[in-house]
């Protein structure tokens, strides 16, 4: 290769794909005059966001192109002129919302994530009972049984290849060794069939009503004596031969993504999975697991929680962190106009609408990030994984991935504008 075609084309390999939380870091990548192509092991949304071609752009104050330093201090000014701003959206990564946390605590303001309403039905139950949790590779290395609790994986495309059916697993368990079960409705069940063709088991029900068949499993496996012929459609038969499974297993997990259990005090059917999953660990070996984490959403409760000793949904305004998981959601503070002024900062996705309220709105995104009105100020910003390096924590918590840059962009970082902000204020 010579020097003139080593400058215009570069590839990168073991790339961290930083758009779905199973946060692959296998790719590879192709980089030709800042054009991007994945050449290996990119799923159908890696390679969508990789290649994207985003259109040139500027910051803009109300709708008109700007200098960045003019819409730096036209945000400034909307900050320091609020009273408690609304910190939300924080699609960033993990020095993003460093600088965050940094901004909330000068301005007094309240931060929530925009999968807040996910996130906090897994932490409920983690502040209220408790939960035992495994890991991705756990899963890959241990699992015998896995259930998939209202999920069929579909928003984290590999999630089967790495975890599941894969070929480097240790203590030589092999793929004939694994069971999936899917609990739920309408979900898509041919990713559980494994390369031998050996076909899942599917208790098809509700998504209402997974709580209920997960209860009746806890109720069998502690020796319950149910007097019905069947639970939620499904036959009592069906359910004593899972919960003899269940308990039979080497190693089980039941795996939910909270973000998919859209329903009422979804937290209560998580409650169960966790309840059922520490009863069962007086028989064998049983763990629960978590699929969510998507645009940087376990790298800012990380963080928050790292840094405030709460969660996400906290309020500085009372110079000092308060938490609630229902007041402080974002949803209710602009419904109930306890804020007035909204940062709505999302870097890696554009599709994620930003709320419209009728406070001075600063949104700090992608370049093509799609508004259905026109904010006081907006200003462009890298993506993580792309544009420039970083940090960001996977879905199980227990790995935080460093991030590479890919090409080059006239944007500035998440970090660096708020750093901006804060040293102008």
């Amino acid at each position: 290769m010579d020097k003139k075609s080593t400058i215009t084309a570069a590839m990168t390999k073991d790339v961290p794909c930083p758009f779905c939380g199973i946060l692959c870091d296998d790719l590879v990548i192709e980089n030709k005059n800042d054009k991007l192509k994945v050449i290996e092991n990119g799923c159908p949304k890696a390679i969508a966001l990789f290649q994207e071609e985003l259109p040139e752009t500027s910051a803009k104050i109300k709708g008109k192109d700007v200098p960045l330093d003019d819409a730096i201090d036209s945000a400034c000014n909307i900050l320091k002129n609020s009273h408690t701003p609304l910190i939300a959206g924080l699609g960033t990564d993990v020095s993003g919302m460093r600088s965050v946390m940094e901004l909330a605590d000068k301005t007094g303001a309240i931060l929530d994530h925009m999968h807040g309403d996910a996130l906090i039905r897994n932490t409920l139950v983690l502040q209220d009972l408790g939960w035992m949790m495994t890991t991705m590779a756990e899963i890959k290395n241990r699992a015998d049984l896995i259930i998939m609790a209202g999920t069929d994986a579909t928003n984290f495309p590999r999630f089967y290849e790495r975890v599941i059916w894969n070929e480097q697993s240790m203590f030589k368990l092999k793929n004939d060794d694994r069971e999936i079960v899917y609990i739920g409705n309408k979900l898509n069940t041919k990713s559980g069939v494994n390369p031998n063709g050996k076909r899942p088991t599917v208790l098809n029900c509700e998504t209402e009503q997974i709580g209920e068949i997960i209860s009746s499993l806890h109720a069998l496996v502690s020796g319950a004596v149910l007097d019905v012929k069947e639970v939620a459609g499904v036959k009592i038969k069906t359910l004593q031969i899972l919960a003899e499974k269940m308990k039979a297993a080497k190693y089980g997990v039941i795996v939910w993504a909270p973000g998919e259990l859209d329903i009422p005090h979804a937290e209560l059917t998580i409650q169960n999975f966790c309840e059922t999953v520490k009863y069962l660990t007086r028989f064998t070996r049983f763990a629960g697991f978590s699929l969510g984490g998507n645009d940087g959403a376990m790298s800012a409760m990380g963080v928050c929680a790292w840094q405030s000793g709460y969660p996400l949904r906290v309020n500085f305004d009372k110079g000092y962190p308060d938490y609630d998981a229902h007041r402080y959601s974002t949803h209710n503070v602009l419904k109930k106009k306890e804020v007035d002024s909204l940062l709505w900062i999302s870097s890696f996705n554009s599709d994620i609408h930003t709320p419209h309220a009728s406070i001075p709105t600063i949104v700090l995104g992608k370049e093509d990030t799609k508004l259905n009105f026109k904010p006081e100020v907006f200003i462009p910003v890298s993506t993580p994984g792309i544009d420039h390096t970083g940090q960001i924590i996977r879905t199980d918590s227990v790995v935080s991935l460093p991030l590479k840059k890919v090409r080059q962009s006239p944007y500035s970082s998440v970090h660096s504008i708020i750093r901006q902000v804060i040293e102008r204020m």
